[in-house]
């Protein structure tokens, strides 16, 4: 008989299919149907966007008070969104929680409304978490419908934005482009008391061709128009925070994370910026989880060159590697120039799931059946592993 073994889980989603909670708990299934006495430690992971506030939450139980607010989509309409109060008084907002281009059907994720597109709701959000007590807020960034650069965020706690003739600006990004001044009097007093911490693993500047319009507008439905006239808002953005707070905040890196949020919280908020896997390892107890851990799984969609380049699979990876854990990475599927994870010392095993040609409508599908299937060959080639290693 095989030794027991503690296995920790720590994937994060699989976009579009299942959550990082629902990985790891289809993950875990599969696992214990082979091996039902090893010991399981789930701690599913993300990267601050889209899908964190689910996996903190599970990670922490009782420890994170799942809290709602009634607040405004991106367009404006009322929605009720969810935030957390952890038991140490700290706070986690999920940007695409209000914000989030979920919050739109793919019929809405078009020029005009990627123009109009408010950040608004996520300051509500914070604003919420101040009324609370909080001492610390994290801000995952990720998943965004807006390119506002973090405006609309930032007026929902008090900042006015003003064209020439003194009234306020409409909300969106668009509006920005004749934007005259900020003026900050108004910001709420507590933003200078508290601790502000951005998730966000994007490295983009908040303009040009690699700027927060440019990248990642299109997928927010702006066509070539759109891009190029958001691009000159958030300049215009950009130079209205200089002037109001003497602070450069364009050409930063990273600035151009959630259509520029982070160069508003920075700008105006005194945020700082941290990379989301480290931030999100921190809240679920990631490095405590390694201490015990014989074997690590973590998992994304697809693995490719880019896991290399930071994503969370490779941040789970990269901290246990001090401590000599090996790490399988499962995935939907391998994309380009996936041989370069062979090099990756801290990747012990690349495992696709997909189990038979399938299109990806398909395996999207099927993702939690596929995900148990590839756990338990896992567990029985681990098993061999161990029967052959026994003396």
């Amino acid at each position: 008989m095989s030794r027991t073994l503690t296995v920790l889980i720590a994937p994060d989603s699989f976009g579009g299919a299942l959550d990082s909670v629902a990985v790891t708990s289809a993950i875990a299934a599969g696992w214990s149907r082979v091996r039902p006495n090893d010991e399981i430690l789930r701690r599913p992971m993300a990267d601050g966007g889209e899908g964190t506030l689910a996996a903190v939450a599970d990670a922490l139980g009782d420890a994170a008070e799942r809290r709602e607010v009634e607040t405004t989509d991106p367009l404006g309409r009322p929605i009720t969104a969810e935030w957390l109060l952890l038991e140490d008084g700290a706070a986690f907002v999920e940007m695409a929680a209000a914000s989030g281009l979920a919050r739109l059907d793919p019929g809405e994720r078009t020029s005009a409304n990627a123009r109009l597109a408010s950040s608004r709701g996520t300051g509500d959000l914070i604003r919420a978490a101040l009324d609370a007590g909080a001492r610390q807020i994290t801000i995952g960034l990720g998943g965004s419908a807006t390119t506002d650069g973090g405006s609309g965020l930032l007026r929902a706690l008090g900042a006015r934005l003003l064209d020439r003739s003194g009234a306020e600006l409409e909300e969106g990004g668009a509006a920005l482009a004749r934007l005259d001044r900020v003026e900050v009097d108004g910001l709420d007093p507590r933003l200078a008391e508290v601790t502000l911490i951005v998730a966000s693993d994007v490295t983009n500047p908040l303009c040009g061709p690699r700027g927060a319009a440019a990248t990642y507008g299109p997928q927010k439905g702006a066509d070539e128009e759109a891009v190029a006239e958001l691009d000159a808002a958030l300049a215009v953005w950009g130079r209205g925070i200089e002037a109001a707070t003497g602070k450069l905040v364009a050409d930063l890196p990273g600035a151009g994370a959630a259509g520029g949020t982070t160069a508003g919280l920075i700008g105006l908020a005194h945020a700082r910026v941290r990379r989301g896997v480290e931030v999100v390892a921190e809240l679920v107890g990631l490095a405590e989880a390694l201490e015990t851990a014989d074997l690590v799984i973590t998992g994304e969609g697809r693995a490719d060159e880019q896991t290399l380049q930071g994503k969370t699979a490779m941040g789970v990876a990269t901290l246990a590697r001090p401590r000599a854990t090996p790490v399988v990475l499962l995935c939907g599927a391998l994309g380009q120039n996936a041989e370069a994870l062979d090099a990756a010392t801290t990747l012990a095993v690349v495992q696709p799931v997909i189990d038979r040609p399938m299109e990806l409508a398909d395996a999207m599908a099927d993702t939690d059946r596929l995900l148990r299937a590839g756990a338990e060959r896992l567990a029985r080639s681990i098993g061999i592993g161990l029967d052959l290693a026994r003396p």
